[in-house]
């Protein structure tokens, strides 16, 4: 209950304590009117405090009102999502003493769709680690490259000294001069790059596209379409999922501008089988002690492929976007496929000096 320090409150308050006793005719009745009065004075700043948050949230009620608004606005950066991301921005901003933002030390160039953003949340588990969370794009978006390396520096996240930064964008495995612009920077950056089975990354790159335009109401091209050539029936060699897969062409052109020992190659398929183990593998590349075991991944037989303990009391996915089944497709169109990509991988074997069971 709220006190009132001054004599003109106090008479103020012994007068309508007066009239209150006027008007009761007993002391039962004189209590009931105090406790009413009680509770109203209690009822008045709650309203005004709830009106007020009512105010400054409105755009979080918009968007918990589902049936009011199409959930897309979630996904399209309003509501709700929009305060998580403002909140992001402020926690950005308070960080440990004495760290700062770092050039990368180590580059995830790709490839598409071979398991990459699993790859850079493994990783960003590792103490001696920290990683972006978005693809900044830097070096293949001229646009970007054009605002110097201060705004690179300062899309990168915060780290101590000891740290190693890591960024991750697909698009540079494929953008030709982007190993020019890394080698511009640091010469000894550490360089990966992860690879899958060439067919089953080009199903998975339709995959993406397919779900992309059902979540926008818009009808999917089927993947004969878009996979072979409407005159000859044989493979569309300007498909670009197809080109992407096949590794040589564009790997030929890194190892022309960084030796072997700074590259290191991820076998995405067993990411996904035994993530740990192509993660020891890279915490040796990069001269880290070996953190990352199955205490902090664990197989979720929901979701259908590992996912992280982040400490004793959170675990983590990957987005409702990852792990999606893939459409059927025809098995004589892989078979046309798997046939297309052997000479290429045999290629690609002898430039990398290794191996990967593709079939």
């Amino acid at each position: 209950m709220y006190s009132f320090p001054n004599k003109r409150c106090d008479q103020a308050r012994s007068e309508k304590g007066r009239q209150s006793n006027d008007k009761a005719q007993n002391p039962e009745e004189s209590l009931t009117i105090m406790k009413r009065g009680q509770r109203w004075r209690c009822l008045v700043p709650l309203s005004f405090f709830f009106g007020i948050l009512f105010y400054c949230n409105q755009s979080l009620w918009e968007t918990l009102s589902i049936g009011a608004k199409p959930i897309n606005n979630v996904i399209a950066g309003s509501g709700f999502r929009k305060l998580l991301e403002e909140n992001g921005k402020i926690i950005d901003k308070s960080h440990p003493i004495g760290a700062i933002k770092q050039f990368p030390k180590c580059v995830i160039i790709g490839v598409r769709k071979c398991g990459t953003r699993a790859l850079l949340e493994f990783l960003d588990l590792h103490s001696g680690i920290q990683s972006t969370y978005h693809e900044v794009h830097f070096f293949d978006d001229d646009k970007n490259y054009n605002q110097g390396l201060e705004w690179y520096r300062k899309n990168m996240p915060y780290s101590f000294p000891g740290q190693i930064t890591v960024e991750k964008t697909p698009r540079y495995f494929i953008s030709h001069g982007v190993p020019y612009r890394i080698k511009r920077l640091n010469s000894d950056m550490k360089i990966i790059v992860s690879l899958r089975h060439p067919t089953i990354r080009v199903i998975s790159d339709y995959t993406q596209i397919y779900y992309n335009k059902l979540m926008k109401n818009e009808t999917p091209d089927r993947f004969e379409t878009m996979a072979l050539d409407p005159d000859t029936g044989e493979l569309n060699m300007r498909y670009k999922a197809l080109q992407i897969s096949i590794y040589h062409h564009n790997f030929a052109r890194w190892l022309k501008i960084f030796p072997k020992n700074q590259i290191h190659i991820v076998d995405g398929d067993n990411l996904i089988i035994d993530p740990v183990s192509e993660i020891r593998k890279i915490e040796k590349f990069l001269g880290l002690a070996h953190e990352i075991t199955y205490d902090k991944l664990y197989f979720n037989t929901t979701r259908g492929f590992y996912c992280m303990r982040v400490n004793s009391t959170m675990e983590r996915c990957l987005g409702a976007s990852k792990g999606r089944r893939h459409p059927d497709i025809d098995p004589n169109l892989i078979t046309k496929f798997n046939k297309f990509f052997r000479p290429h991988n045999e290629r690609l074997f002898k430039m990398i000096n290794r191996r990967f069971p593709w079939s």
